[in-house]
């Protein structure tokens, strides 16, 4: 479709941005006579120190055109602060005019004492002297305007007035009082000041929401609004069905009929296609269309039916205000028509407009959910993908809601086939919504829990957020550590240590270990060390990490599921029951999701091997998985990481390869060198020994000095995996098969006594060696076992370490802290040292 800029023409008002009217407030009485801090007094230390925010920037532009003569607003209220508040922005204004050499007139009313008559002060400052304003009554408006324009350019600046009016209302003049002359005055001298092309009045007025106030300073404030609302630049009052033409005469200069009735079929078309619009509401729809155009229909009823309702709303002119400042904000965009959607609560003066009718309160309302970087919508928006992010839905959908939520009658919300209607473009298919709504109900705080509207009041949503805003980094630890254990709680295959804060943490002993670390690698020092000592049993160590990259997730998943809780058990928090109802179903969703969320945190299994770690990434947990462990457990047992028992045939083949195999030292390797098998527990390694003698895979025996004892074979036998206890090659028993064991006492105690099979096998033996290795740097682990073996075999030993390094270089001071220091830890002697 085309943008409607190429069907109509708005006046060259809008076009060039004319229509600006930005509201602020603030308190600048000690700067006017002197008396403030040089921060606010000296100009330039004032703007040095001042954010200057859009809001307070425009105000100065609009203040500037008026003093000038050009066009602009009048009259000004300021209810509202914008970042600098309202006393920066009457200072901003004061010195801004002064550079412009323009005179400022200061009133305070929290400065000036309820018997100053304001038409004398404005007079007095104005001239110096009361000469034709003096009296109780004020002087008229042709005596005003004589004043304004002798003195102009002029910047009328009048802050706290209310207050003012409050205080002046209790003095008597004649059969009225002074606040009720005042206001009158009030009216006279807005009313010159629009006479006067170069004069502009600024007046700051409270909130809407009076708490400090009694009834009769209530009936002033809404009698200054009116007075104010008079001064609006708009005012045509119409009849309600004369509302699009009206609007299109005063908004453009311009209307190509034709191409109106070609953009409106096609959204006539799409919206029958997609079922939004039955065909008893086709006709009308277009017939409302085409008299609207840019505006969708429901645009222009939504801000004369709704908003104009509310007694402070100039119908006609309210309309026309708002849709002009929302088509100059859209004249580059492109967009084909307007919609609800395209109001700009992010704009300043569209959201002013809007908020003055509705409390101040909504600001932050606006803020969080719609306009903010981190608002829901904006959550939203993102969440979509490539293909929908420049409609920026979440957004649309969130804004036409707040457009629906007000009416002065109490009307209120819409449904989802008038958000479609309202939102879509013919572009993209309309079931799109559906997803968009899905997502503003859970990222909302202020968006209805019973229907599509906004409240100020906080939804289940917000609810849980402000909660969670309690919940701590501990409790949140607190609550991880008891999770981790809770699906740990029937862990009977591993000794469980969760996240020891040093490698002394984790015992040294033959037990597998399950050792789950909050980093997402262990480090090297937790395999080679035992706090001061070497670690022993290195290959019994299995550690589970954490994924970095699902940390925060998380986190707010525990973070939430503490806060759902929390609410549960809250007896003191009202809840409607479909809120209470909502709050079940979520927090029953979440205690359903704790180990699936537990398990995409740890997921990451590492297992030391000879140079560093085997990683295992466990990947998605199973559907209905719930214990840790057992997960853990069976995921290695797949990978043969694990074995519950020992194969005979494996022992035979892979490890009996000389005619004896010490069976104690076989499994000490497996319990202390990274990479080996790993045997759940010492009974599955004794009954894989015990099946393969009483199988005939080999026999069992003892070795005793130099001799070996023959003992069973072909029958289950006694293991103990004593030192002695070795298998033997099936071939190299004797016909009799085995020797009998007799048992004799001895000195009071019995005592196992073996004799020696009548066969013996003598091996030659080495009683010292020594080598001369040149050793890969990739091959020292390989080195460090054989140290090990040896170690066992020879009580005598030594090694001297010959290392050799080039091709590269390192700092004097890592040669200092990283070499020497850790030879120096180990107790390592340098006997000879070249560095260059």
């Amino acid at each position: 479709m085309k943008p409607f800029t190429q069907i109509v023409r708005p006046h060259d008002d809008i076009l060039e941005g004319r229509l600006t009217m930005d509201v602020f407030a603030a308190d600048l009485w000690q700067v006017a006579f002197g008396n403030a801090p040089p921060e606010y007094r000296n100009p330039e230390l004032f703007f040095r120190k001042t954010y200057l925010t859009k809001g307070l920037k425009n105000l100065i532009e609009v203040a500037k055109n008026r003093l000038l003569g050009k066009t602009g607003d009048a009259v000004v209220q300021l209810q509202t602060p914008f970042g600098g508040g309202k006393t920066h922005a009457l200072i901003a204004l004061y010195h801004r005019a002064r550079e412009w050499n323009a005179k400022v007139l200061v009133f305070d009313g929290t400065a000036l004492s309820a018997e100053v008559r304001l038409w004398e002060e404005f007079e007095k400052q104005l001239t110096g002297k009361i000469d034709i304003a003096r009296g109780e009554a004020p002087p008229g408006k042709e005596k005003l305007i004589k004043l304004i324009s002798e003195n102009s350019p002029l910047l009328i600046l009048m802050d706290e007035v209310l207050q003012y009016i409050t205080k002046a209302s209790a003095i008597k003049v004649g059969d009225s009082n002074l606040g009720a002359q005042t206001l009158a005055f009030l009216q006279e001298l807005m009313s010159a000041v629009a006479s006067v092309g170069n004069a502009m009045l600024v007046i700051t007025l409270p909130s809407s929401v009076l708490e400090h106030y009694d009834e009769n300073a209530e009936r002033a404030f809404q009698q200054l609004q009116k007075i104010a609302g008079r001064m609006e630049k708009i005012y045509n009052p119409v009849e309600d069905d004369e509302i699009e033409q009206v609007v299109r005469a005063r908004l453009f200069s311009w209307v190509d009929e034709k191409e109106v009735g070609i953009a409106v079929e096609e959204f006539i078309d799409y919206a029958k296609r997609e079922n939004l619009l039955t065909n008893d509401e086709i006709s009308a729809y277009r017939e409302r269309f085409l008299k609207s155009f840019p505006f969708k229909p429901e645009v222009i009823d939504v801000l004369y039916k709704r908003w104009g309702s509310f007694p402070t709303f100039q119908r006609t002119r309210g309309v026309l205000r708002l849709l002009s400042l929302v088509i100059h904000n859209l004249v580059d965009k492109n967009v084909p028509f307007i919609r609800l959607a395209d109001f700009d609560l992010n704009n300043n003066e569209v959201r002013r407009e809007l908020i003055k009718h509705i409390g101040q309160e909504w600001d932050s309302v606006v803020a969080q959910d719609i306009t903010s970087n981190d608002s829901g919508s904006k959550k939203v928006d993102k969440s979509l993908g490539a293909s929908y992010s420049a409609y920026r839905l979440g957004t649309a959908v969130a804004t036409t809601i707040f457009m629906t939520s007000f009416s002065g009658r109490g009307e209120k919300g819409v449904n989802v086939r008038e958000i479609k209607l309202s939102v879509c473009y013919p572009e993209f298919p309309s079931n799109v919504v559906d997803t968009v709504i899905n997502g503003i109900r859970e990222k909302l705080f202020y968006l209805s829990d019973e229907g599509f509207y906004f409240t100020n009041q906080p939804n289940l949503n917000r609810i849980i957020v402000t909660r969670e805003e309690n919940v701590t980094e501990e409790k949140i630890y607190e609550e991880e550590l008891k999770i981790l254990k809770d699906a740990l709680k029937k862990a009977s295959r591993f000794k469980i240590i969760i996240h020891p804060k040093s490698s002394r943490d984790i015992p040294d002993t033959e037990d597998l270990k399950l050792v789950i670390l909050k980093e997402e690698k262990p480090e090297q020092e937790f395999v080679e060390r035992n706090g001061e000592t070497p670690r022993v049993y290195r290959n019994t160590l299995i550690f589970l990490c954490r994924d970095k990259g699902y940390e925060e997730h998380f986190s707010r998943f525990l973070r939430t599921l503490i806060a759902l809780r929390s609410l549960k058990d809250d007896r003191m928090l009202r809840l409607t029951d479909s809120q209470r109802k909502v709050l079940q179903e979520k927090l029953k969703d979440f205690e359903n999701r704790i180990y699936e969320e537990l398990r995409r945190l740890y997921r990451r299994l590492y297992l030391p091997k000879k140079d560093g770690f085997r990683e295992i990434d466990l990947g998605i947990p199973s559907y209905g998985e719930k214990e840790l462990e057992s997960e853990i457990f069976e995921r290695l047992k797949g990978e043969g990481e694990i074995i519950e028992k020992i194969s005979a045939k494996l022992l035979k083949d892979r490890f009996l390869r000389g005619d004896y195999l010490e069976i104690s030292k076989l499994y000490r390797a497996f319990l202390t060198t990274p990479g080996e098998l790993r045997i759940l527990t010492k009974e599955g390694f004794i009954e894989g020994i015990k099946e393969g003698v009483k199988a005939g895979l080999f026999g069992f025996g003892y070795l005793t000095g130099e001799k070996l004892e023959f003992v069973a074979i072909k029958k289950e036998p006694k293991v103990e995996l004593r030192e002695e206890e070795i298998i033997i090659k099936p071939e190299l028993f004797v016909e009799q098969k085995e020797q009998k064991i007799t048992e004799k006492p001895k000195e009071g105690k019995e005592k196992e006594e073996r004799e020696p099979v009548k066969k013996e096998i003598r091996e030659e033996t080495i009683k010292s060696i020594e080598y001369r290795l040149k050793v890969p740097p990739t091959k020292i682990s390989d080195v460090v076992k054989l140290v090990y073996f040896l170690k066992g075999k020879f009580s005598s030993f030594e090694i001297e370490v010959s290392l050799k390094a080039s091709d590269g270089e390192l700092s004097k001071s890592e040669l200092e802290d990283k070499v020497k220091e850790a030879l120096r830890q180990s107790g390592i002697a340098v006997e000879e040292e070249k560095a260059e």
